[in-house]
């Protein structure tokens, strides 16, 4: 894409896009450039990369893998795309074992709702993508509720801030009671919610949790050599009424940037952080994703096609489990409202979004209720 004059580009998007083709207008933002994906440079914090035990992170993983498991076997026949625990999960050598604690998989005592932020663009692909939104009624049965959050899909972490902090602020609560906000960021919508949390106090009190899922803690590499122009082509999507925000999207991927903004600000005390991590085998990553696993590779093959597995974890969080999907699987149900783009390009889009979801709020519930 370097060289290729805008109106080209809106060209070409609009060709894929005729041809239905969202993973491949998506790939021309990312992929078409072939610089190192983390060039030399100087600037930027010192940086140190360390097992999790020795960065302040606590290892949830084997009780997440027990609800998740739980929750996999007791839903196997209400929901779609079933994988067995051990293809859901990928588990990582020393990988504590589960103490065999019984798993409550019945109705939340805490009410939870899971108010979740969606990553770059994903407000102008929303209207075509037409996601059937079967999780909110699948966890409605539990007692537990979910939403998403309104922010700007082409704007930076400071407007998004904002706009979460409103969101936040917008939802009842009654006086005295226990906070039931989880705050779910995906991809770069954690960044856009640790700056909420960071920079408007006021919040705290009303967020019980803050859970991470495929995040962009530390940023992409991806995001280097990409530009806010190829973002904005996604205005031109099919259906799309997004418009160029405040222009700071691709800028707030850097990991520079990114690295730089943890460096420099402390997340608030005495809420919960959980970051839950896309770690799939190489064969899980769907086809129209493999350019760019393999430009990630060159770094670390180990990474979910957008983000490096360690650059998902948030400083002092309960590291939940790693994910056996690529970026786009858990959270863009490309194989169920595109069932073409899956069986072509998105070929491995399918997997058990709503008992992952229930599964997180468990293990967030259960977490808090040992406080």
């Amino acid at each position: 894409m370097k060289g290729m004059r805008m109106d080209d580009s809106r060209r070409t998007l609009a060709d894929c896009c005729r041809w239905g083709s969202m993973a491949a207008c998506l790939w021309l933002l990312w992929a078409c450039t072939s610089p190192p994906a983390m060039p030399f440079s100087t600037q930027g914090p010192a940086l140190v990369l360390v097992p999790v035990n020795q960065a302040g992170v606590s290892d949830g993983r084997a009780r997440f893998r027990e609800i998740y498991c739980a929750v996999l076997e007791a839903r196997k026949e209400q929901v779609q795309d079933y994988r067995p625990c051990d293809d859901a999960l990928t588990r990582l050598e020393g990988e504590p074992a589960g103490a065999g604690r019984a798993v409550d998989l019945g109705p939340s005592s805490r009410r939870l709702v899971a108010l979740t932020v969606p990553g770059i663009g994903y407000g102008c692909i929303e209207p075509w993508l037409q996601p059937p939104g079967t999780s909110k009624g699948h966890l409605a049965q539990f007692g537990y509720d979910l939403d998403l959050v309104k922010v700007d899909p082409l704007s930076g972490t400071g407007k998004n801030a904002r706009m979460i902090r409103d969101a936040v602020m917008s939802m009842p609560q009654a006086p005295g009671a226990a906070p039931r906000v989880v705050l779910v960021g995906y991809s770069k919508g954690t960044p856009d919610v640790l700056d909420a949390l960071a920079s408007f106090p006021e919040i705290q009190e009303r967020v019980a949790a803050m859970v991470s899922v495929a995040g962009a803690v530390g940023g992409s590499a991806l995001a280097n050599d990409a530009t806010q122009d190829q973002a904005n082509l996604l205005r031109h999507f099919p259906q799309s009424d997004c418009d160029a925000g405040d222009g700071g999207a691709v800028e707030a991927l850097r990991p520079q940037v990114r690295k730089a903004w943890l460096a420099q600000n402390k997340l608030p005390p005495g809420l919960r952080y959980y970051s839950l991590v896309t770690l799939p085998k190489p064969e899980r990553i769907s086809l129209i994703l493999k350019p760019s696993w393999n430009k990630l590779a060159k770094i670390d093959e180990r990474n979910d096609s957008q983000v490096l597995f360690y650059d998902q974890v948030i400083p002092g969080s309960n590291l939940m489990g790693y994910l056996n999907a690529d970026h786009w699987a858990i959270a863009v149900p490309l194989n169920r409202s595109k069932p073409i783009l899956s069986q072509t390009l998105a070929t491995q889009n399918a997997y058990p979004r709503e008992a992952l979801v229930e599964a997180i709020l468990r293990f967030v519930e259960e977490s808090l209720l040992a406080r």
